[in-house]
């Protein structure tokens, strides 16, 4: 349900729009108005009450109050819809409401609606998808080379670069990208069976109007009806709840890069964006917790479109009500959290100087992989390890860096030259295949948008 003070927060408002009152009943009437032309079409509705249906099709006349009012005792948005659709189309051409959901079931209307609604939410999706890859790879290009401290159980390890980690974002919003692509014939789909799926009221002519149903709504016509079968519908929330987890981790990682401690990205800045009702100095990471709060409630939501899954027969006895409301709170929650990403992503503010002091907190000791590697040609595998193990110690005991602990060890001197130390020691040198990881997810990401 809209909800005032947290939907501009939490939700984007074109896709508050798709799953408004206004949107659900428009894509029931959009349903009714085809039903009547695919009928017309298959001369089961004479072409002059088409327009008449049509003209009544239209969400603004109706009033929701009365509509939810009688909701409660109808027990779905389609029964009382479709009479005050009637009762409308009576009052001016009363020979055209005769043919009005002529063979249909309520939950025709209301699933083919919510497919209608599904279609424009997943344009927006797809599309706020895409646009913050692009950003993304931007980013993960310009950063390619900045290092940074990888943190491995919350505790220093190698050096990574803040490009190589904006790049496992893109891959995992690149993957996600597709997903959506495969499923997208599998989700847009009329939903046409009549009382129990079978059709029977319109005999013959079933699947004639079936067929141009479909074509007038620009959906693919299933092998069947699928009231009772919800794993398309299910599918697609799965993959939401996927490009949920991905934003989070994103939202978690900037959050944590953001830590006072740490301080090496920053949010954009705003005037009034992340302060604090009682400390002025606070700058908050506002955009990061409306990643990581769909992240979190996502999965809940989700699970309750698994829990409604094992439907009775053919019409479900609360197990579809229950996905009325969930389905389009997590297509909000993923689209607040895909604009609140773009925020972040198009305006980060990077601190490398910061970074470089951070690798450097622990005086070297990050870099004892990259010694340890070399040393173990040279002398072994265990022997290296167990002396670069007690350098470290030495090093934590003394409050040294470690360059000045290695370059005291004989056995390292003997082995290792001043300026073999000095680049070893140096994170600039010990990235990896940071830029590689770069350049190949932006590559993917390059080949999806192509």
């Amino acid at each position: 349900m809209s909800n005032q003070l947290f939907d501009a927060y939490f939700t984007a408002p074109a896709m508050r729009d798709v799953f408004s009152d206004r949107g659900r009943l428009q894509g029931m009437l959009d349903f009714e108005a085809a039903l009547a032309r695919a009928e017309a079409a298959a001369g089961l509705v004479p072409h002059s009450a088409v327009a008449a249906i049509e003209a009544a099709c239209q969400a603004e006349r109706y009033d929701v109050r009365a509509l939810a009012d009688a909701i409660a005792t109808a027990g779905n948005s389609a029964i009382p819809l479709v009479k005050a659709l009637g009762k409308v189309i009576a009052s001016g051409v009363p020979e055209a409401e005769r043919y009005v959901h002529l063979g249909a079931t309520s939950q025709d209307a209301m699933d083919t609606g919510l497919v209608l609604q599904l279609r424009d939410a997943l344009d927006l999706i797809e599309a706020d998808l895409a646009k913050l890859a692009e950003t993304l790879a931007r980013q993960a290009l310009q950063h390619a080379d900045t290092p940074l401290v990888g943190r491995t159980w919350l505790q220093h390890a190698t050096p990574v670069t803040l490009g190589m980690k904006l790049a496992g974002v893109l891959g995992a919003l690149t993957r996600h990208r597709q997903r959506l692509q495969e499923l997208r014939p599998r989700l847009l789909v009329l939903q046409f069976g009549g009382a129990s799926g079978s059709l029977a009221a319109l005999g013959s002519k079933a699947m004639p109007v079936a067929e141009a149903l479909a074509e007038q709504l620009k959906l693919t016509l299933p092998e069947q009806p699928w009231h009772t079968q919800r794993d398309r519908l299910v599918e697609f929330a799965s993959v939401l709840g996927l490009v949920a987890g991905s934003l989070g981790k994103f939202g978690r990682d900037v959050s944590l890069l953001m830590q006072t401690e740490a301080g090496e990205v920053f949010e954009p800045s705003a005037p009034g964006k992340g302060g604090s009702s009682t400390m002025p100095h606070k700058r908050n990471p506002v955009g990061a917790a409306v990643l990581i709060g769909a992240a979190t409630r996502v999965p809940g939501l989700l699970s309750t479109l698994f829990a409604a899954m094992p439907q009775e027969h053919e019409r479900s006895l609360g197990l579809w009500h229950a996905e009325w409301e969930t389905l389009p709170d997590i297509c909000c929650l993923v689209s607040g959290a895909l604009r609140q990403a773009q925020v972040i992503a198009e305006g980060m503010e990077v601190d490398a100087e910061r970074m470089r002091r951070n690798l450097d907190l622990t005086q070297g000791l990050v870099l004892a992989e990259a010694v340890s590697i070399v040393l173990a040609q040279r002398l072994g595998r265990d022997r290296a390890h167990h002396l670069l193990e007690q350098c470290c110690q030495r090093a934590v005991a003394q409050q040294r860096h470690l360059r000045a602990v290695l370059g005291d060890e004989p056995q390292v001197s003997a082995e290792l030259s001043a300026e073999e130390l000095d680049r070893l020691l140096d994170p600039a040198h010990y990235l990896g295949q940071a830029r590689v990881w770069v350049a190949r997810a932006v590559a993917e990401h390059q080949r999806l948008t192509a």
